[in-house]
């Protein structure tokens, strides 16, 4: 079936996008800024704390384990109340237990509030994507995801530079550097969770900033899109849990996630070693954040070219090839322009890679299934966080070469990037005027388009 266009439609989606996408951007900047953070803060930490290696790893990797144990839970009660109320609840808890890091004094600590972090902020990736699939068609949502992963590369590229920057201060209120650097981005996330509850819209129905056409256009193409995933794909939450091409997906998205944090966990004191003798304050800032900016210009486009001439998977793939290749470099060179040249690459890749993978889920999941489906989804891949620092530690112990670590990290993202190839659904969602307009209107009909 082809996409028939509808002006009506395209510009209920501008509106959608230039209201809902810079505030959910600015959220998933300060979330991925309070979970990296430690990165920034592991110099200084251990050095206050007493923290070794392999208790910085342990603890910077423990807190996706609370967050892929209550990630499906989360999610399922964001599908029951709502993205306004629940995203609102997660900022601020996790806001707090965020500052609260500034307690930090032993591995025990670190550990707790690390897992405390997890569990509180579990839930929102997989809700902000649910919520995305929810607002978005299939005809723009790689570009509309990729939009959205804007996040990312921002929150080091802003995140960098203002974390080196207040662990470049004196003894703020007598506290050490790093404490100030937890607690000022921790409340950061607080604030702007209490304003999301003021702020968001569960549903293109409900949303009184879209005239009536604009409201009933955007719903009526999302209703059709519904009916074709229930027709495709799992009808139950239990059936996506159960679901091959929903456990096929949460294990290349593992390996995505292995990518991801194995550089964004060691990127500042890769760049900190080569350039400033292990110091990280507002130079290695401002260099690391280089490759981001390298991300934002790759994603805009690739995801353009994908949304344009299909073949998402192929993409995917493609892209996460390039991650493990500028992963696989940056650990050959002593040289910071040629270290940050391979970050720029990987970056790119696994930025890129992400927003064109989850149009594979997202295009025959619908309703509860989706939530569920989602976020197991997101919380099998997110133990590649936990994964990722350890075995590059590991690697690094067993072979007695440093360049091990980030070398089994880059056959990892090569055995995702062939995972990805062997994936053989491709999305069947489609919308034409036809079928919009035979749809029923209003709030009633599916349940999952009448908001809760």
């Amino acid at each position: 079936m082809t996409m028939t266009a509808s002006p009506v439609l395209d510009s209920a989606i501008a509106k959608a996008r230039a209201r809902l996408l810079p505030f959910l951007i600015l959220m998933y900047v300060l979330a991925f800024i309070d979970r990296a953070n430690v990165g920034f803060a592991k110099n200084v930490l251990q050095a206050d704390t007493g923290l070794s290696d392999a208790a910085f790893a342990f603890g910077a990797g423990i807190f996706f384990v609370g967050y892929a144990v209550f990630e499906v839970p989360s999610n399922l009660l964001m599908y029951r109340f709502g993205a306004r109320v629940w995203m609102s609840r997660i900022m601020v808890t996790w806001g707090i237990v965020s500052a609260c890091t500034a307690l930090v004094h032993d591995a025990t600590s670190f550990y707790v509030l690390r897992t405390l972090l997890g569990i509180a902020e579990a839930g929102f990736f997989p809700g902000i994507i649910l919520f995305l699939s929810n607002w978005f068609p299939a005809k723009t949502r790689s570009q509309t995801m990729g939009m959205f992963y804007f996040g990312f590369p921002l929150a080091l590229l802003l995140g960098s530079p203002v974390s080196g920057l207040l662990l470049d201060a004196g003894n703020p209120f007598g506290m050490h550097p790093w404490q100030w650097l937890f607690i000022v981005e921790g409340i950061a996330a607080s604030v702007v969770g209490v304003v999301a509850y003021f702020y968001l819209t569960d549903w293109p129905a409900q949303a009184n900033w879209l005239d009536a056409a604009q409201r009933e256009a955007l719903d009526d193409a999302l209703r059709h899109e519904d009916r074709q995933k229930l027709a495709h794909g799992p009808a139950s939450v239990l059936a996506a849990l159960g679901d091959a091409r929903v456990l096929f997906c949460a294990v290349i998205y593992f390996a995505v996630q292995m990518s991801v944090y194995g550089v964004v966990f060691y990127l500042p004191t890769r760049i900190a070693g080569l350039a400033s003798g292990g110091h990280v304050g507002v130079e290695v800032g401002l260099l690391t954040a280089i490759p981001w900016i390298a991300a934002i210009a790759g994603t805009f486009c690739i995801t353009r070219i994908a949304d344009h001439h299909g073949h998402h998977r192929t993409w995917a793939a493609a892209m996460l090839t390039l991650a493990a290749l500028g992963i696989g470099a940056s650990a050959l060179t002593s040289s910071v322009v040629l270290a940050i040249a391979a970050f720029c690459i990987a970056a790119i890749g696994f930025v890129c890679v992400q927003p064109l993978f989850w149009t594979l889920p997202t295009g025959y999941l619908g309703g509860a299934a989706a939530a569920g489906g989602i976020a197991l989804i997101n919380s099998i891949g997110n133990l590649g966080g936990f994964v990722a620092p350890n075995l590059k530690g590991l690697a690094e112990h067993f072979t007695g070469w440093p360049q091990a670590g980030m070398f089994s990290l880059a056959v990892v993202g090569l055995i995702g990037a062939l995972l990805l190839l062997m994936f053989r659904f491709e999305p069947r969602v489609s919308v034409s005027a036809s079928a919009s307009t035979s749809t029923s209107h209003g709030t009633g009909g599916l349940g999952e388009r009448t908001g809760h």
